[in-house]
């Protein structure tokens, strides 16, 4: 192959990308289509189509641009004649990619109870491009959109709830989330950021520094702080929103500087610092920990994992596509036994991680809606933290065996998307929780309530719809033997320090595999499984190369 045949073929495999990524994601409709009745599938898929052209034709070459380093959002706390605003500006071509994600209704959707299927299918699309600047400032309005809509008194929901759910974005207000202290981190009951009444009986005035601002442009702010005279701990903590501006000017804050992150470099991200600003308590302030938590990191986590699924989805799309264009020693790399294995991994990574995700956007589609029973409820609790830990690193180690398989291509900025996958990949891993403050939580969890008779139930449901009875039986035993293994760590604190992530990655990885069963995804379960098995004996499975063979048409 001369320079210009390989040019020709890296041209091919730039054009390969599906024009609607929704239309060419066989599973992804499977799911919804077995989900939702044909009215509401019929809405969604024509919603989702058009976001999805979108995606490519708008948003990706529009994230290309101002996710470059000469056009990163910059601090501008200035006007032109000195007057304070505390702003942050951006390169246009932000505005024109946030303009079609809140067309899309991915935000505006979070006026309606029960859209989680919605909300979760446009962002895992967006998500095809990362964070992309706007994956984030969409979340923590959704989160902040849910809180009021739920838990806060009528005038407030009333006063702030409409401009959030408003699709322009030009007139819309984004909102953030700041719960991080510089002395707390993920110990949120150590924040002293604190909140005094204003004297009216209906406001507070909110004093002290928040280390991890995202969205720090918002119109709208969901903080924790500190209420006079509360408790210690996080039972002393009320949820508020912030609105940006009072009477145009700023309300009681300043920008101290914007953070210059590893990845997700198109979102501003900052410190700030609060000087009385006004705040209204979103319900009852003795209740804010339990919203904060239950309400708002719970959207945050749940649709982080969703968007570590559309980029794994993303990765291997580009990864399979170039396999087949790109040709070394004589043949297309994808011929490569080594290659089709690396491509079968990430095909299922990529499968079982959609299936999870959208087995906990379903219970968030009937909590949402008011109609999700007991169990639906303790099933979520694990869940949704389970889901957000496991498909954080999953997406991480998928992304990067797709820049594997592009070699030192998948490493330059302007070749692919990948590095910009790679880099907002980690810094999903530690949003909303490190993963070690996740699996803590979830023993915490386990400890305390009945989950463990719900999520054997659940999983063992799925699987009395396998239609491979052995396959079936084998991921009973292993799921058996993981749950007796958490047992120990329940029981015994010391035993569960140290062991107890071991077991839920297992049980993360079984879960999946059991999802596809339920599904009908028996090729990609059985990969997934035997990968994931720990007697499994490589030198002993003849079928692998027919399976990948079979594995890779089917996800094609």
């Amino acid at each position: 192959m001369n320079t210009t045949s390989a040019r020709e073929a890296l041209a091919a495999w730039q054009d390969s990308f599906p024009v609607d990524p929704y239309a060419s994601d066989r599973q992804l409709r499977a799911i919804l289509g077995r989900a939702l009745d044909a009215e509401r599938l019929g809405a969604l898929e024509e919603r989702a189509s058009a976001f999805a052209r979108q995606v490519t034709a708008v948003i990706g070459p529009a994230a290309r641009r101002y996710e470059q380093r000469l056009h990163l959002p910059e601090l501008a706390r200035y006007d032109a004649i000195g007057r304070r605003t505390e702003a942050v500006a951006f390169d246009s071509a932000y505005d024109e990619a946030g303009t079609a994600v809140w067309a899309s209704g991915l935000v505006a959707l979070s006026g309606r109870p029960g859209t989680a299927y919605e909300q979760a299918t446009l962002l895992y699309l967006l998500s095809l491009e990362g964070e992309a600047g706007h994956a984030c400032p969409a979340t923590c309005t959704i989160g902040l959109a849910r809180a009021l809509r739920r838990s806060a008194d009528p005038a407030v929901r009333d006063r702030f709830l409409p401009a959030l759910v408003d699709p322009d974005y030009a007139t819309a207000a984004r909102g953030a989330q700041f719960l991080t202290e510089v002395q707390g981190g993920s110990d949120v009951g150590a924040n002293i950021c604190e909140a005094v009444p204003a004297g009216d009986g209906d406001t507070y005035r909110i004093s002290g520094e928040k280390w991890f601002c995202s969205v720090a442009d918002a119109g709208q702010f969901f903080l924790t702080a500190r209420v006079t005279g509360g408790p210690a701990g996080t039972r002393g903590l009320g949820s508020f929103v912030v609105p940006r501006t009072i009477d145009g000017s700023p309300n009681g804050f300043s920008l101290r500087r914007l953070k210059d992150k590893l990845g997700t470099r198109g979102l501003a991200s900052g410190e700030i610092d609060f000087d009385g600003a006004l705040a209204w308590p979103i319900g009852p302030v003795e209740h804010g920990f339990r919203t904060a938590v239950g309400v708002v990191l719970n959207t945050s986590r749940w649709m982080t994992a969703v968007g570590g699924a559309g980029m794994m989805r993303r990765a291997f799309l580009e990864a399979s596509a170039y396999a087949h264009h790109r040709e070394a020693f004589g043949r297309p790399i994808e011929e490569f036994p080594a290659v089709r294995r690396t491509l079968a991994d990430m095909a299922t990574a990529s499968a079982g991680s959609l299936h999870l995700v959208f087995a906990l956007t379903g219970l968030e589609d009937r909590i949402d809606a008011g109609t999700a029973s007991a169990e639906d409820i303790l099933f979520h609790r694990f869940l949704v933290n389970v889901t957000k830990y496991l498909l954080s690193w999953q997406a991480t180690d998928v992304v990067h065996s797709a820049i594997e398989v592009l070699g030192g291509n998948g490493t330059i900025e302007e070749f692919s998307v990948l590095p910009r996958l790679y880099r907002d990949a980690i810094v999903y891993e530690s949003w909303e929780g490190t993963h070690n403050v996740l699996v803590a939580q979830v023993l915490n969890d386990l400890r305390r309530l009945p989950i463990m008779d719900v999520l054997t139930d659940r999983l063992h449901r799925c699987l009395d719809r396998a239609g491979d009875p052995a396959l079936a039986a084998s991921v009973r035993s292993q799921l058996d033997g993981a749950f007796d293994v958490v047992g120990r760590c329940v029981a015994d604190g010391r035993f569960g320090e140290w062991h107890f992530r071991d077991s839920l990655d297992r049980i993360g990885v079984l879960a999946e595999v059991a999802f596809l069963f339920e599904a009908g995804e028996e090729q990609a379960a059985s990969h997934l499984l035997r990968a994931a098995t720990p007697d499994y004996r490589p030198e002993q499975d003849e079928s692998l190369p027919g399976r990948v063979d079979d594995l890779l048409q089917t996800m094609g």
